[in-house]
């Protein structure tokens, strides 16, 4: 297995002791990101769309570092702090993840630093 944690630039630096990804065999599991300032490390002002689209933009810079795309990705897990958030963050993930969409779970869960929402991902970079 490999474990990457990746210098503050487009991907926050981890607040916690985790790797921001980690890489068994043909898949890569991200860890759950928050919409954090990738200078600052502090949570991004703005709701659930706003918050949504920031921890996707991360997860894709993760994903990025190792060569893959959010196309690749197979499963993700989107927690809420409101689950009575879902729509609007439903729709802000379906205008930036592509289809065909991954299976998804979205639990509500208590999050830390105030943040709205956290994603993580699994992606896939074996063969088609």
């Amino acid at each position: 297995m490999e474990h990457y944690s990746f210098p503050a630039t487009a991907i926050p630096k981890g607040y916690g002791a985790y790797s921001h990804a980690v890489v068994a065999g043909d898949f890569v599991f991200v860890a759950g990101q928050t919409a954090r300032d990738s200078k600052t490390g502090l949570m991004i002002p703005g709701d659930v769309t706003v918050q949504t689209r920031r921890s996707l933009e991360i997860v894709e810079a993760i994903l990025a570092e190792l060569k893959l795309t959010l196309a690749d990705v197979v499963r993700a897990t989107v927690y809420l702090a409101n689950v009575a958030d879902w729509d609007e963050m439903n729709r802000a993930y379906s205008e930036i993840m592509p289809a065909p969409y991954p299976a998804r779970s979205t639990p509500e869960a208590k999050l830390p630093n105030g943040a709205l929402v956290s994603i993580e991902v699994t992606a896939f970079r074996g063969s088609r």
